[in-house]
């Protein structure tokens, strides 16, 4: 197992900035395995999102007000686009800048653990398979 890559991918996709898309291509250059590498990073990957994803939903509202100074209005206009694009936007939390304070307001919104696991796994394994495919 790839512990290195494991942890570069789970940091990465939490709050902390990181980069494991250039480790994972590394160690594919290197000659890795492309399935077990794409399969450690997605992992690692989706482990740092459920991180993400669990301090907005085991935080309280007035932590979260305070914390990421969300007025009243701020909060029910994201709750309304949650609603309307939130799920299929969890595709894309692999996304620099905006995919970890997406997985964050999915936890802050209650957005449900298995939607949440199966989108952003399609979406995080899409982006490492996509970036293995040369390798294969």
């Amino acid at each position: 197992m790839d512990w290195t890559l494991f942890f570069s991918a789970l940091i990465s996709s939490t709050l902390f900035p990181g980069g494991s898309e250039a480790l994972l291509l590394y160690r594919l250059n290197e000659g890795g395995n492309a399935v077990a590498l794409v399969l450690i990073a997605t992992v690692g990957n989706v482990l740092g999102s459920l991180i993400t994803y669990a301090m907005g939903r085991l935080g309280n509202a007035a932590m979260h007000k305070k914390w990421l100074r969300i007025s009243e209005a701020q909060s029910e206009r994201a709750e309304r686009w949650f609603a309307a694009y939130g799920k299929p936007a969890l595709l894309f939390a692999w996304l620099p800048v905006v995919g970890d304070p997406l997985c964050l307001v999915a936890g802050l919104l209650r957005c449900g653990i298995v939607p949440f696991l199966i989108l952003v796994t399609i979406g995080k394994l899409t982006r490492y398979a996509v970036l293995a495919l040369p390798f294969i």
